[in-house]
């Protein structure tokens, strides 16, 4: 009876001592993450260990690596321009996939320099790489393209430097390894010298409008003057009109006061009262 009793609570213990060590000594790969072996020696394992599988950590570790929607940030690069003139900062952002399949691969063949690593200390495949094929294909994209102009033409610019990028990788043949998706321009900011340059001659522009306007309207007014004076019988009739106008403000008591010239030889009625 005891014995049998013995043999039970032993049973719970180790039960329970399976149920303590699985949750301390396992860890879980999770979705967008592939995992690798690596044992008490450091060595690793061929083969990756898929997303949602659980794997013992008692002996040795596994290394989890993010293969989906990795970004690396480009920033202060000098590009020159079509104008050759050089950018004060172009700065963009590279998002790109890991094959899944190829995980072994890279972390264990390819320079330790290539890869990166996030926050939270995972290795981050070919970051430091995808950062070095992103720069190269900024210089050679943005000299096709000038400095104000490019800005406005920033979606043909990403898509151009995308090709690029494509392309290297193809050479290398990373092409269906290292699948970038997307190249963001975050910021493109040109020398201050070419804005300065750019609003100085939207300035004389605006200015060679305005001077223009003010010709054509200088020369219709000399027309019009022109064709007054052809007519003998323009100048007496202005004279006659500026004549009515004197009368009207006259009869309507608007005028106080009238210079008289010395040849005057019309009628003024004045009154003394």
């Amino acid at each position: 009876m005891q014995t049998s009793r013995r043999i039970r609570l032993i049973s719970i213990a180790l039960m329970a001592a399976a149920v303590t060590l699985a949750s301390v000594g396992c860890t879980r790969v999770a979705q967008g993450e592939v995992g690798l072996r690596q044992n008490w020696n450091k060595t690793i394992e061929p083969g990756e260990l898929a997303a949602g599988s659980v794997n013992q950590t008692i002996i040795g570790d596994v290394l989890k690596f993010p293969i989906r929607e990795i970004s690396t940030e480009v920033k202060d690069l000098r590009p020159q321009t079509a104008e050759t003139v050089t950018m004060d900062d172009v700065d963009l952002t590279v998002v790109y996939n890991i094959d899944p399949s190829s995980v072994s691969d890279l972390f264990n063949n390819k320079a330790k320099s290539f890869h990166g690593k996030n926050d939270d200390n995972e290795v981050l495949l070919m970051q430091n790489y995808l950062f070095t094929v992103a720069r190269n294909a900024v210089y050679k994209v943005v000299p096709k393209y000038e400095a104000l102009k490019i800005n406005v033409e920033r979606s043909q610019l990403e898509a151009e430097i995308l090709a690029s990028m494509k392309d290297e990788l193809a050479k290398e043949k990373l092409g269906t390894v290292v699948l970038v998706t997307q190249v963001l321009l975050r910021n493109a900011t040109p020398p201050a010298s070419i804005t300065l340059s750019a609003n100085n001659l939207v300035r004389a522009q605006n200015e060679l409008k305005q001077s223009a306007v003010e010709v054509q309207k200088a020369e219709q007014e000399a027309k019009r003057i022109a064709t007054l004076n052809a007519n003998s019988g323009a100048t007496g009739y202005m004279a006659a009109q500026a004549n009515l106008m004197i009368a009207e403000g006259v009869r309507d008591g608007k005028v106080k006061a009238v210079v008289i010239p010395v040849d005057f030889k019309g009628m003024l009625n004045v009154d003394l009262k």
